[in-house]
């Protein structure tokens, strides 16, 4: 990978639904979780203090939901499981984001409230666009749903995307590889977070 494609000048690494409810001790599910604990998190843990060193902005992506689901999507299986006894109120230790992540005080920190991914119907395009971002770097869960929804979206808005393969997860396992090998890296560049810490400078 060439490294004017990660700049720090132009990149934002976005983490997507690290927080308690998705992949914490009492994620609602909890074999996401688990996956995401053997390789993913490990990697982000390692990437984001290495991004931070070296420019990066740092955006996290969360999601949260009223106790009474107001202005919550039920119009799909994946909600009702979301919503059977995971609590994603504001300010909960669900919704919030875990703390080996950050946030640090340069962090950038969104929450939406509806929808499968990070980037539909909410203030996320005109963020990074703000901060001159051309290019994403993308971490967290799941290449289940919100990972290729929001290499898609990105695309389709005009970023560029790296993928550190690594610093994503899915399950079963086989099934994150497949969706990477087969679809994900037609869109984005797929990377590791080794390649990414070299090019980072740690």
């Amino acid at each position: 990978m060439k490294p004017d494609l990660v700049d720090p000048a132009h990149t934002v690494i976005l983490t997507q639904e690290l927080q308690g409810a998705v992949v914490g001790p009492d994620a609602g599910l909890a074999a996401l979780a688990r996956e995401a604990e053997r390789e993913a998190l490990p990697n982000i843990a390692r990437l984001l203090p290495a991004a931070r060193a070296a420019g990066v902005q740092v955006v996290h992506c969360l999601v949260q939901r009223r106790p009474d689901g107001l202005g919550s999507n039920n119009n799909a299986k994946l909600f009702a499981i979301g919503a059977s006894g995971v609590d994603i109120a504001p300010g909960s230790a669900g919704a919030t984001l875990l703390h080996q992540f950050g946030p640090e005080p340069d962090d950038l920190v969104l929450k939406r409230w509806h929808g499968l991914g990070p980037m539909g119907g909410t203030d996320l395009d005109a963020i990074l666009r703000n901060l001159g971002a051309t290019t994403i770097v993308a971490v967290g869960v799941s290449l289940n749903v919100a990972i290729p929804n929001l290499v898609m979206d990105a695309v389709n808005a005009g970023y560029r995307v790296v993928l550190p393969r690594d610093a994503v997860a899915g399950v079963p396992a086989e099934y994150g590889t497949a969706i990477i090998d087969n679809t994900l890296s037609l869109l984005a560049r797929v990377t590791t977070t080794d390649e990414l810490l070299a090019i980072w400078g740690t």
